[in-house]
């Protein structure tokens, strides 16, 4: 265990050091991750390499566009979505978020309202309180979580929801709470009134494994920067959806998904980014499968060696998590004796 921390340490280049030199300890990453040493020399290389827009014959133009087609096909596998027209790129999570509101708001009447919860961060609950401030919604609608865990209130949530629910957006995890969203209980809830099923995986991606065909999303939206990256965000959206709604485009742009959905040129550096921390994962995949083989059952390939480094992920933080309860709860206990 000791190497392959002191491996995965390795991968980062300020874990142990911030840009001072001041040494530091982190407890967690709401704001942000570290970043991946070979996904910031992707990005360096793809932003030299890669100047010439797409669309053009010359060799560097090919090359920006394989480069994009590599991250959207290694999103996909990230995700298990169907195929790389599935994920939509763009400048954040809350833009991402704005743009699906505009289109999905293109087709209600002011009588539907939308369900969120208590825990989201604004990125999921401005755009559609925004719907609601323009008449286009009746109203939004936050379900309650439990103060003694801070776990949603499945009951109060499917009170919520009712005929008139269009969309119930929902975090996979709060950045505030830590708590996790049971998300295929409540998108079963969404899709037994014909809701829209959306996703904020902002704090959800680095976490844990996240299959977007079990969830029942129709779509979901992550922060490339919260998963070792850099800024800019990626959407999955299923492709009928994106094919039919209509978001905010210029004229000339693309009829087609994933194109019509992303504004003006598509930043390389990315995409090539990402592949990067696709390539790590995939590595770390590779030397903890045997301790969360039981949980990868079903997968092959990469996507079997990215949902067993996110299982792995998942299962080292809750023994960080249970070391940091339980001592904090014995000083709690020393304190108390003291008084």
């Amino acid at each position: 265990m000791n190497e392959l921390l002191g491996n995965i340490r390795r991968e980062f280049p300020q874990v142990e050091i911030d840009a001072t030199g001041r040494r530091r300890v982190f407890f967690e990453n709401a704001a942000g991750s570290l970043v991946l040493r070979r996904a910031a020399e992707a990005e360096a290389r793809s932003r030299i390499e890669c100047s010439s827009n797409t669309g053009g014959p010359c060799w560097e133009s090919k090359k920006n566009e394989q480069t994009i087609l590599d991250g959207r096909r290694r999103v996909a596998d990230l995700l298990n979505a169907p195929s790389e027209e599935c994920i939509v790129s763009g400048e954040s999570a809350t833009s991402l978020l704005f743009h699906l509101s505009y289109a999905l708001s293109k087709g209600m009447t002011g009588a539907e309202n939308i369900v969120l919860t208590e825990y989201e961060h604004f990125a999921n609950i401005s755009p559609w309180l925004e719907l609601q401030r323009r008449g286009v919604v009746k109203e939004v609608r936050f379900a309650k979580f439990e103060p003694k865990d801070g776990m949603l209130n499945l009951s109060h949530l499917a009170s919520l929801i009712d005929k008139e629910t269009r969309v119930v957006s929902v975090t996979g995890v709060s950045n505030a709470l830590g708590s996790k969203t049971p998300i295929e209980g409540v998108f079963k809830l969404a899709r037994e009134v014909d809701a829209y099923c959306v996703l904020d995986a902002v704090h959800t991606v680095a976490h844990l494994p996240l299959n977007v065909d079990s969830a029942g999303c129709d779509f979901a939206v992550f922060s490339a920067y919260k998963l070792f990256s850099r800024r800019g965000s990626f959407m999955y959206g299923r492709r009928e959806l994106l094919e039919d709604l209509e978001p905010y485009k210029v004229e000339p742009a693309p009829n087609n998904s994933p194109e019509k959905w992303e504004m003006g040129t598509r930043d390389q550096a990315l995409f090539a980014s990402m592949v990067a921390v696709m390539d790590y994962l995939e590595w770390l995949g590779t030397v903890t499968e045997k301790e969360v083989r039981s949980k990868v059952d079903g997968y092959s390939g990469k996507r079997r060696l990215l949902k067993a480094a996110l299982s792995w992920i998942e299962m080292y933080e809750q023994t960080l998590s249970n070391a940091m309860l339980r001592d904090g709860e014995s000083e709690g206990d020393e304190f108390n004796e003291r008084r």
